[in-house]
């Protein structure tokens, strides 16, 4: 306690007994015992008072041996299984070492995809990240001195490289390189780059990287097989100097399914490592050829323009059907095209009020308007009108989708005899009409979208015409193709409505991340999180079913399949109570990262040494680090001052005695008649 407290204590009694004597003694008469209690009683209170307000405080000192944390950290993956004996062996040999418990506190942990505490070592991990051992180890020792020592082969096969990686407290780290040092000549398959995707009868590509170790020159021969027959094979030559290679080919999708993808590469003479001279991957063929069906009671040169520009698109195809076509012609139709509808399309039109399909009514002067205003309720036409030429002109405010590249200002003009016409609110005119230059207050084309169905309504034949004046003024078709093809694009296209979706893999490359994700939407297509998912799976070979139900993750449903061994399966999706499910297929590879290095990484274990101001070690050398770690004056234990500030008394003390003090007197004071 300082001596200024303590004067100011002093000080503080002698101003309470001063106030005392002036209030109790000064020109008082009355004495005897009970004046002797009052004053006391007085004398305390006031001097509690003053000395809560001078609040006096000493300084309690706690001194402590703080020593350096000596972290361990243990590659657990698989590729250190064959020192397995070794690692424990010099594990143990430094956490029972005790010039090394006296210096240090010793932590233990193990690392593969993931990091915890060391309990035991199994060395099954199919993963390793360094990296995040290494961030993690700062975050847990942050603000304190550690150093680290690093068990591992150097090869990391998840996350950001630990080469350069420098902690932000300089925390030193002592790789121990485990493993074979040696370079073995080795050629591989490093990485195969396909889109997942690819329609039928496109060509879809494929790019190969393969890389090579060693000094001598070769040449081998790379094969890709497609389902098991031999699509591509070229010779491929390396040397210490070229060791990489990218090979792109285009591959043919001539069926629908999921393709595998298998590219082999030749081995090398006496390769200790044949595992990675083959790697598979899958693509996804899919018919997404959209057919088109023009229908037509009369043979007209619109119809043969139409098709023309409509299949400039390889992935459409065109069908042209009479009214009359039967129901399973038309259950192929994914968009109907109408040309000049009569009384003979009652069946078309109420098919296609049954089924929802989007369509593109084409009208002329043989439309039968009467029929049209009664089939559907969208646009009403007045006829009885005069057969007359029709120039088109764009709406500039049309928004449905972008026409602007589109210039019809030269194009011939139609023939049509329709009437005013009216539409609802979900119509927009595309095209306006201009008759004899002056332009009316008549759509050309309307745009119709009703959330059910998209419709198009076209008032003029003879559609052909622009297309040859299109080829007349640019000597190609492509600013006419590419407007049918935008109506064609717009009505081909609709919300996705599948309440239910899957998002999988076909291929899962070992079963260490195998996951299956799902989506289910009520029905207003908002995601349910009260649905319950069942997930059932079942191998090729009709082993048994195995039902699993999928967690919820926020705004998704997930099922985890590494429990699953290697093969193939078939699962089901379905929601429980509701009649929504899908079904697909998918493969796990028996693929173990780990088994693709022969070598350890000493090199990019010298760089972290060196970042770090630590030092590269190999098992042979653990007297070394130990050494090492009892001579660095940088790790001596410290001691820790702990400068702990408490007050003299208790602050609730002093207020129950000022409280008790004031209330005794007045009781006493009181009871004598002294108020």
């Amino acid at each position: 306690m300082q001596t200024k407290t303590v004067l100011f204590i002093i000080l503080a009694a002698v101003v309470a007994l001063f106030l005392v004597l002036y209030q109790y003694y000064y020109k008082r008469k009355i004495k005897g015992k009970t004046i002797i209690a009052l004053s006391f009683l007085r004398f305390v209170s006031i001097f509690t008072i003053l000395l809560l307000l001078i609040n006096p405080k000493f300084v309690k000192n706690k001194y402590e041996i703080v020593k350096t944390n000596l972290v361990l950290l243990v590659d657990n993956s698989s590729s250190l299984k064959k020192d397995e004996s070794l690692v424990k062996k010099l594990l143990e040999r430094l956490t029972t070492n005790n010039a090394l418990k006296d210096k240090f506190v010793i932590h233990k942990y193990a690392f593969g995809k993931d990091f915890s505490p060391l309990d035991t070592l199994s060395f099954l991990e199919q993963n390793t990240n360094i990296s995040k051992a290494l961030l993690t180890t700062e975050d847990i020792y942050a603000r304190t001195n550690s150093a680290v020592v690093l068990f591992t082969d150097g090869n990391q096969t998840i996350g950001q490289d630990y080469e350069h990686l420098k902690l932000k407290n300089e925390i030193p780290i002592f790789p121990i390189c485990v493993g074979d040092t040696t370079k073995y000549s080795d050629i591989r398959i490093e990485q195969i780059n396909s889109n997942p995707y690819s329609f039928l009868n496109n060509k879809f590509p494929v790019e190969v990287i393969v890389n090579y170790e060693g000094a001598s020159q070769i040449n081998k021969k790379l094969t890709i097989i497609v389902d098991g027959k031999k699509e591509y094979q070229e010779q491929i030559s390396f040397s210490k100097n070229n060791n990489s290679k990218t090979i792109t080919t285009n591959l043919k999708a001539l069926s629908v399914g999921v393709k595998s993808i298998e590219v082999n590469v030749e081995t090398l003479e006496k390769e200790k490592n044949v595992v990675n001279n083959r790697k598979i991957a899958f693509i996804e063929v899919i018919d997404e050829t959209t057919k088109i069906g023009i229908i037509s009671s009369i043979m007209h040169p619109d119809i043969g323009a139409l098709k023309k520009s409509i299949e400039i698109n390889k992935q459409r195809e065109v069908f042209i059907l009479k009214p009359t076509a039967s129901s399973s012609e038309l259950e192929k139709i994914d968009l109907f095209i109408i040309y000049q509808p009569n009384s003979s399309f009652s069946s078309i039109y109420n098919y296609i009020k049954q089924k929802q399909v989007n369509n593109f009514t084409v009208t002329g002067v043989k439309t039968d308007w009467r029929f049209l205003n009664a089939i559907q309720k969208n646009i009403k036409i007045q006829d009885n009108y005069p057969i007359q030429e029709v120039a088109p002109i764009l709406n500039p405010s049309f928004s449905k989708f972008d026409i602007s590249d589109f210039n019809p200002i030269d194009y011939p003009p139609l023939e049509t005899n329709v009437g005013p016409i009216t539409f609802n609110d979900n119509a927009e005119s595309l095209l306006n009409m201009i008759v004899k230059g002056v332009h009316i207050d008549n759509p050309l084309c309307i745009v119709l979208d009703n959330d059910v169905t998209k419709e198009v309504f076209w008032f003029g034949e003879n559609i052909w015409k622009w297309r040859v004046q299109e080829y007349r003024n640019s000597k190609e078709f492509k600013n006419f193709d590419d407007f049918i093809g935008k109506l064609i694009i717009y009505l081909t296209s609709s919300k996705n409505k599948d309440r239910l979706n899957i998002e999988y893999k076909p291929l899962y490359q070992g079963n260490s991340n195998s996951k299956i994700t799902t989506t289910y939407f009520d029905e207003s297509f908002t995601f349910d999180s009260n649905a319950t998912i069942i997930f059932t799976v079942q191998n090729t070979n009709k082993e048994k079913k195995v039902e699993i139900p999928m967690l919820l993750k926020q705004d998704f449903f997930e099922v985890d399949l590494s429990n699953l061994s290697p093969g193939d399966y078939n699962f089901n999706v379905a929601v429980k109570d509701k009649n929504y499910s899908k079904s697909g297929t998918f493969s796990i590879k028996n693929f173990n990262v780990e088994q693709q290095f022969l070598s350890s990484n000493y090199k990019k274990m010298q760089s972290l040494a060196d970042d770090s101001n630590g030092k590269l070690l190999f098992p042979s050398q653990i007297s070394d680090l130990e050494n090492a770690l009892l001579s660095n004056k940088a790790f001596i234990p410290v001691q820790k001052r702990t400068e702990n500030i408490v007050p003299l008394v208790d602050f609730r003390i002093l207020l129950g005695l000022i409280i008790g003090a004031l209330t005794l007197e007045w009781f006493i004071r009181k009871y004598k008649g002294l108020m």
